[in-house]
């Protein structure tokens, strides 16, 4: 297994993972996704972090910084797109997918780390709480638009 940011030839093989992601479709090949593939991995607080076995991506997450003018100024990151491939899963691939994350996050001097799940699976929240993770210090609130 090897862990790692993501390169400019990994968009289908991720797009692919993806689309066990709250059965979210594959998109189709266009000049928009391209272009918006080109500014994710252009933008220097976006960290697709991936996880490869036999070439192909099979565990991802994402880590945004952001920056901040609280905290010392120190910025926070947010985890999303939590995923592994339903054949790879309890391998310790997520794991190590966010540890790498915490790694970026720290060389980026980040103050926190939060991570939202729509689960209320009690492994997954285990999973999480395992990675280092509480449900204790913060409420989170979402409106979709």
């Amino acid at each position: 297994m090897t862990v790692r940011e993501v390169r400019r030839q990994d968009l289908y093989g991720l797009l692919t993972l993806y689309t066990q992601l709250h059965n979210n479709p594959m998109p189709e090949e266009s000049q928009a996704l391209s272009a918006l593939w080109a500014d994710i991995l252009q933008d220097r607080n976006h960290h697709i972090i991936v996880a490869e076995r036999g070439g192909q991506i099979v565990s991802s997450c994402v880590l945004t910084v952001i920056p901040n003018l609280t905290h010392g100024q120190r910025p926070y990151a947010l985890i999303e797109n939590v995923i592994t491939d339903a054949r790879h899963r309890r391998q310790g691939l997520a794991a190590a997918c966010l540890a790498f994350a915490k790694q970026i996050a720290q060389e980026c001097h980040c103050y926190k780390i939060m991570l939202l799940t729509g689960s209320r699976e009690e492994n997954t929240l285990r999973f999480y709480r395992n990675a280092g993770y509480n449900s204790q210090d913060k409420t989170a609130f979402i409106q979709w638009i």
